[in-house]
């Protein structure tokens, strides 16, 4: 899960109606789910993180906003939110807390600890990101990826042949052409993981992803993860890991 700072409002007070920070979200965020990752060209929402039938006074506010596809919207749905109780990419250095496997399953990092363990386990809950993966087949039997399981691991397949294309010809053009994919498809995380041995590529990554490198949850010698997040933009709650 991709940390990010969405910086100040762009505005004073609240919207008229939430779907007008959309714009100024993607612009400083990227158009890609705040929660699994994926780029989304369509069907993009503005993300209550406190849901706004339960948070009236939130529904508008700039602090509440981030961006998810219609799966992580749906999952997530109208379920009460406790800030303190789970990870969020927009105050907590959410790369650090998470671990991607080679199958597509997310899982809380080895490096946190067990009270970090329990609110990310329940941040995966929250997005649904903890279901497995489904397998499903065209009429040619061949496998299509549908779920964001399946989805995430189809990206890791690419990043992996990404890898094995750098390693034949690492140059300036090569790199440039990876970040370029990278971008292209989304999932951050999938992206950093697999070039874990390559800091000159995990900082190229960290700069492209719009918001990232603002969260000030990489090192920007090394690419390395800070922990506790700085949380930037003083939101409530913020730098649980």
């Amino acid at each position: 899960m991709r940390p990010v700072s969405k910086g100040k409002s762009p505005i004073n007070g609240e919207f008229n109606q939430y779907q007008d920070a959309k714009t100024e979200l993607v612009s400083r965020l990227g158009g890609y789910c705040s929660y699994c990752e994926r780029k989304v060209v369509t069907l993009l929402a503005v993300e209550h993180i406190e849901p706004k039938d339960l948070k009236s006074d939130l529904e508008k506010s700039w602090d509440n906003f981030l961006l998810a596809c219609a799966n992580c919207n749906s999952c997530k749905s109208k379920k009460p939110v406790e800030l303190k109780e789970v990870l969020l990419p927009d105050r907590d250095n959410t790369y650090a807390a998470f671990t991607y496997q080679d199958d597509g399953e997310v899982k809380p990092s080895e490096h946190i600890t067990q009270v970090q363990k329990q609110l990310a386990l329940k941040t995966l809950s929250l997005v649904g990101l903890d279901k497995p993966i489904q397998e499903f087949k065209d009429s040619n039997d061949q496998l299509v990826s549908l779920d964001r399981t399946s989805q995430r691991k189809e990206v890791i397949g690419e990043a992996q042949v990404a890898l094995e294309l750098l390693a034949r010809n690492a140059n300036a053009d090569m790199m440039t052409a990876i970040v370029y994919m990278a971008k292209n498809s989304g999932y951050f995380s999938i992206w950093m993981k697999v070039f874990n041995e390559h800091p000159e590529m995990k900082l190229r990554f960290i700069e492209v992803f719009k918001g990232t490198k603002n969260s000030g949850c990489f090192d920007l010698n090394n690419a390395e993860p800070i922990t506790p997040a700085p949380n930037p933009d003083n939101l409530e709650h913020g730098g649980k890991v």
